[in-house]
C-alpha cells in the first residue's frame, strides 16, 4: 500500500445500532476497490472486519478494527465500530481517532436506539457525518421512512443527497441530486450512468430545493443569491455541501444495499468529496508537537505471544526500528516492525505518516489511550479517550490451582486492553471482583479469557457486605474459668452494650468504667480486643457489628489464674449473652443511584426502583441531553446487581446509571430471617 499525504486521507468511524450493516458496507467498500477479490458476508463467516472466534460465534463486531480502502488517489481508513451497547468503549476509542463519522441506519427501521447514542458521542467530538440508509433492497423498506425518522430526531440539517432508483427487490441504483445524475450498480462492482428515470424527476426537484435551502445557511452571500430566485450552479451547490458537511450544519444522506453492492462506489466519492481530510481535521491538541511525532494508541489487542498497538499518527512519521518515548508511562518504547492495519489482514510498512494508522508489537510499558512522541521534552500529552465508568459486576473464580496461578497476570493484561473493564480485590472476602458494561462484556471476555490464555474462569454475583448492629441497651456477665493443673486460666467481667448512631464518625466505641481495680489495667487491653474480636465475627448472620458503644463497668480477677487471655475470653463470652437481649437486627448497604434516562421512560424506570425497595430522591431535566432526565434514588445494593441489564432493557438500551455508597440500613424483617437460616446452615 502506498505512502499517502494527509490531505489524502479520509479517517471515518462507520457508527450505528447493532445490525444496521456497518461491517457489510466495509467488506463491499473493500471487494469495489480491489483490497480482496471476494466479498466478504458476515453471515457466511467471511467477513474480512469480523474474524475474531467471538465476532463469529455471535455474528457480530465486537471489537473496533481499521480497514482502509483506496479509491480515486485517496485513502479511506474506515474505522468499524459494534453496535451493540455493551461494547461503547470500542466505540468511544473509534470515534475518538476519527475526523468524521458514517452513521448506519436501515430503510426498514430509520433510526433505532444504538442511532442516538452512538449520534450523541459523535456530537461529543464534534465529528461531521453522513447517514447512509443501508438494505434498501429489502422487503417491507422506505428511503422516505427513514429520511423521515431522522428528520424527526436530528432536524432539517439532515438532508437527501442521493435518492434510490427502484424499492425493495427493485432498488437498483441511486440519483445523485446535486449533479443530477443516475447511476445503476449491476453485474458485481461495475457502475453504470444512467438517464434518470422520468418518474422521478419531481421527487428529484423537491429533494434537490430541501438540500439546496439547507446547504446556504453556511454561505450568507449565498443564501442571499438564493433568496432572491438566482439559480446557483453546480460548483456553487457543491461548495455550500462541503463547507456545510464539515462544520457539521448539513448531514447528507446516501442509499445503499451492502448485500447487493449497490450504492458503494458513489458512497465512497462522497466521502471524499464532502468530509474533511486528515490534514483539515488536525485537532489542537495535535499542533501543540509541530515540528515532532504524536501518536495516539487507541486499542490494545493481547495475544499470547504479545500486544499488539493499533495507533493514529498525528505528526510527523514513524518509521521502522526507531525509538519513541511515551509521555504517560515516562518510558522510551523500540518501535519495530510497522504495519498497515486491515482487519485480519495487515500489510508491512516501512513508515506510518501523519494522518494515518498502523500497528506494532511488543511495545513493553504502552498501553490504551497512551501518546507517543519523539521528544523527552514534551509533556502534555493527546487527548485521553473518555471511557465511561463499569455498571455491572461479577467475581470471577479460578476453576483450579493453575487457574489460579495464571489469572492475576491475564487479569493485568486485559484491563489495559480494554479500559471500560476494571478488576479489583474485596478486602473482605478476598474475592476477585471484575467489572464491565454489562453482562455480555462479562461474559465475553471470560470467554476470550479462556481461549486466548487458557485460565478458565467461573462467575457469580459478588458478595453483599450486611452487617449486624443493635436496638437497645443490654447488660451481661461473662466469666472464663479453667482448671486443669498448675496455673489456671480466670477472668470475670460485665459489660454494657448500647447503640450509635448510623453514620456516625465511629462505629465502635470502647469505654473502661472500672472503678477500684476490680478488673487490672493490664487485663483491660485484653477485655477490648476480646469485644473486637467477636463483633467482627457477628452474631446472628455472621456479618461484623457496628454502631456499638460497649463498657466495661466491673469484674473480677484472680491474682494467679488471671491472664489478659483469660480477660480476652471471658469479654467475648458476655457480648455473646449481651447482644441476644439487645434487639440485634441486619443491616444492608444502601446505594446512593444517580440514573439517566429519556423522559419518556420516567414512569417505568420509577416504578422499577420502587419495586427494589428504592427511594426517589429527586429528579430534574438532565443540563446536557435534551429530553433526557436524571433521576436520584438510594436503592439496597442487592437489588442493584443486576439493574444494567434491567435499565436496558427497560429504557431499550438509553438509559445509563452511576452508584457509590451511600449507608446502612435494617433490612426487612423477611430478609433479616432468610439470612440468619442460611447463616445457620452454612455454619453447620
Amino acid at each position: 500500500m502506498k505512502v499517502y499525504g494527509a490531505e489524502y486521507i479520509r479517517n471515518v468511524a462507520l457508527i450505528s445500532h447493532g445490525g444496521a450493516g456497518k461491517t457489510s458496507l466495509i467488506d463491499a467498500a473493500l471487494f469495489d476497490t480491489g483490497a480482496v477479490t471476494r466479498q466478504g458476508k458476515v453471515d457466511d463467516g467471511t467477513s474480512i472486519a469480523d474474524y475474531d472466534p467471538d465476532e463469529l460465534k455471535r455474528r457480530m463486531s465486537l471489537h473496533t478494527k481499521v480497514l482502509p480502502v483506496e479509491w480515486h488517489e485517496h485513502k479511506i481508513n474506515f474505522i468499524d465500530t459494534p453496535g451493540y451497547a455493551d461494547f461503547i468503549g470500542e466505540v468511544k476509542a473509534g470515534l475518538r481517532v476519527a475526523d468524521a463519522a458514517l452513521v448506519v441506519v436501515t430503510a426498514e427501521k430509520g433510526v433505532e436506539v444504538g442511532t442516538e447514542l452512538t449520534w450523541h458521542y459523535a456530537n461529543e467530538r464534534n465529528l461531521p457525518r453522513i447517514v447512509v440508509v443501508n438494505k434498501l433492497d429489502r422487503e417491507n423498506t422506505s428511503f422516505d421512512m427513514a429520511l423521515e425518522s431522522l428528520r424527526a430526531k436530528f432536524g432539517t440539517k439532515v438532508v437527501p443527497l442521493q435518492i434510490p432508483i427502484g424499492e425493495q427487490a427493485n432498488f437498483k441504483g441511486v440519483v445523485d441530486l446535486l449533479h443530477q445524475k443516475g447511476y445503476t450498480f449491476e453485474g458485481g462492482n461495475s457502475v453504470q450512468e444512467i438517464s434518470i428515470p422520468d418518474e422521478l424527476q419531481d421527487t428529484i426537484n423537491s429533494y434537490r430545493e430541501q438540500l439546496i435551502e439547507s446547504a446556504v445557511e453556511s454561505d450568507d452571500e449565498l443564501m442571499e443569491k438564493f433568496l432572491e430566485g438566482i439559480d446557483l450552479n453546480d460548483d456553487e451547490i457543491l461548495k455550500l455541501v462541503k463547507v456545510g458537511t464539515a462544520s457539521g450544519q448539513l448531514i447528507p444522506v446516501l442509499c445503499a444495499s451492502a448485500a447487493k453492492n449497490i450504492g458503494i462506489q458513489t458512497m465512497l466519492s462522497a466521502i471524499l468529496d464532502y468530509l474533511p481530510s486528515a490534514a483539515d481535521a488536525l485537532p489542537e491538541d495535535a499542533q501543540n508537537f509541530e515540528g515532532h511525532i504524536s501518536a495516539l494508541v487507541f486499542k490494545t489487542t493481547g495475544q499470547q505471544s504479545g500486544t499488539v498497538s493499533t495507533f493514529r499518527v498525528y505528526t510527523g512519521s514513524i518509521k521502522a526500528d526507531s525509538h519513541l518515548f511515551n509521555i504517560q508511562t515516562k518510558t522510551d518504547e523500540r518501535v519495530g516492525a510497522l504495519s498497515f492495519p486491515r482487519g485480519k489482514m495487515s500489510e508491512n510498512a516501512s513508515s506510518i505518516s501523519a494522518g494515518d494508522f498502523g500497528t506494532v508489537s511488543k511495545l513493553t510499558n504502552t498501553h490504551t489511550g497512551d501518546t507517543l512522541t519523539d521528544s523527552k521534552n514534551i509533556t502534555t500529552p493527546l487527548e485521553p479517550i473518555r471511557f465511561r465508568e463499569p455498571c455491572f459486576t461479577l467475581t470471577i473464580i479460578p476453576k483450579s490451582q493453575n487457574d489460579l496461578d495464571k489469572m492475576g497476570n491475564v487479569l493485568a493484561r486485559i484491563v489495559q486492553e480494554d479500559r471500560t473493564l476494571r478488576v479489583s480485590r474485596d478486602p473482605e472476602t478476598a474475592e476477585t471482583l471484575l467489572s464491565g458494561m454489562g453482562e455480555a462484556h462479562l461474559q465475553i471476555t471470560v470467554e476470550s479469557i479462556k481461549r486466548k490464555y487458557g485460565v478458565d474462569l467461573e462467575t457469580r454475583d459478588p458478595h453483599i457486605h450486611y452487617r449486624e448492629t443493635i436496638r437497645k441497651k443490654a447488660k451481661a456477665n461473662g466469666r472464663h474459668k479453667r482448671q486443669s493443673g498448675g496455673h489456671g486460666q480466670f477472668g470475670d467481667v460485665w459489660l454494657e452494650i448500647e447503640p450509635l448512631p448510623h453514620g456516625g464518625e465511629q462505629n465502635f466505641i470502647f469505654e473502661d468504667r472500672i472503678v477500684g481495680g476490680v478488673v487490672p489495667n493490664q487485663f483491660i487491653p485484653g477485655v477490648e480486643k476480646g469485644v473486637r474480636e467477636s463483633l467482627k465475627r457477628g452474631f446472628i448472620s455472621g456479618n461484623p457489628m457496628l454502631y456499638v458503644r460497649v463498657a466495661l463497668y466491673d469484674g473480677k480477677y484472680h491474682p494467679v489464674d488471671s491472664s489478659a487471655q483469660s480477660f480476652e475470653v471471658a469479654a467475648s463470652l458476655a457480648m455473646q449473652e449481651a447482644v441476644p437481649l439487645a434487639s440485634p437486627v441486619i443491616l444492608e448497604p444502601v446505594m446512593h443511584v444517580n440514573i439517566l434516562i429519556p423522559e419518556a421512560n420516567m414512569g417505568d424506570v420509577m416504578s422499577d426502583i420502587n419495586t427494589r425497595r428504592g427511594r426517589v430522591l429527586g429528579m430534574e431535566p438532565d443540563e446536557q441531553e435534551e429530553g433526557m432526565q436524571r433521576i436520584t434514588a438510594t436503592v439496597p445494593q442487592a437489588e442493584m446487581l443486576r439493574y444494567a441489564t434491567d435499565l436496558r432493557s427497560i429504557t431499550q438500551g438509553r438509559g445509563s446509571f452511576t452508584m457509590e455508597f451511600a449507608q446502612y440500613e435494617e433490612v426487612p424483617p423477611h430478609i433479616q430471617q432468610a439470612l440468619i437460616e442460611q447463616h445457620k446452615k452454612a455454619v453447620g
